[in-house]
């Protein structure tokens, strides 16, 4: 399954252009494009993903398409995103949350950037108000939901359950693994970038609490400033960068 920007590239854009004087004028009235195996389909509403299918409005009406075969939808980002980010910057998780959850519950599984980080952001949403049950349940659905593209940050999700519960013994190596491989990677795809920012984060948990501050400011500030791609954990991570740094501690 592809993931790209909500956006079409240039040479997209182009065609597009070229097609408006050959298209009748209902057609140019889409709101989103759909691609499955070797077609383009132009619609007027994406209205979620319900039972493994993609639910949307054409021309001729409401139809269903099998999400199986979907490869890309480019469309708007909702609002609700935003603000869900908003809230969460802000610590109001039960707003984020009343907005999340609805958001996912309609468009879990969807081929898009913000859709997916939005499934996963449900997970670190439960973590910090501290529902470690519907945490784990969250990151699960979530790698049901994008198998292959979301199995290794399903993977830290759960190993930040793991660190809430005070296992840090039994995740510590994974983590350092794949932020080892984080490093060393030079083209961060977004499923990936996704899943380092929650992996600095949770080291930079253990590290604080085995004292080393130095180390885990240092992770902290990877998830800011290197691996944004997670905005729920950029928030969690410059808060606790923050609070270091007032202690006037410094990175190695």
């Amino acid at each position: 399954m592809n993931l790209r920007a909500c956006f079409p590239p240039l040479q997209h854009l182009f065609l597009t252009a070229c097609a408006a004087f050959f298209l009748p004028v209902e057609t140019l009235r889409a709101d989103a494009v759909v691609y499955t195996d070797g077609r383009r389909q132009e619609v007027r509403e994406v209205r979620g993903v319900t039972g493994g299918t993609l639910n949307i409005v054409v021309e001729a009406g409401s139809m269903g398409v099998p999400l199986a075969t979907v490869k890309e939808v480019v469309m708007a980002v909702p609002p609700d995103v935003a603000q869900v980010q908003k809230a969460f910057a802000k610590k109001d998780y039960d707003k984020a949350l009343s907005i999340l959850a609805p958001l996912v519950g309609k468009f879990k599984g969807l081929p898009t950037e913000w859709a997916m980080q939005s499934t996963a952001m449900l997970g670190g949403l439960y973590i910090a108000l501290g529902e470690m049950p519907k945490a784990e349940a969250a990151y699960k659905d979530f790698q049901k939901s994008y198998a292959g593209s979301g199995s290794l940050q399903a993977e830290v999700g759960m190993a930040r359950v793991a660190v809430f519960n005070k296992k840090h013994e039994a995740v510590k190596p994974r983590l350092e693994a794949i932020a080892e491989a984080a490093l060393k990677e030079k083209a961060v795809s977004v499923a990936n970038g996704l899943a380092y920012s929650q992996a600095f984060l949770a080291l930079g948990e253990i590290k604080e609490n085995e004292g080393d501050l130095s180390g885990a400011l240092a992770d902290y500030l990877r998830t800011v400033a290197v691996f944004y791609h997670d905005s729920s954990a950029v928030s969690a991570a410059q808060e606790r960068a923050n609070t270091l740094i007032s202690r006037k501690v410094t990175v190695p």
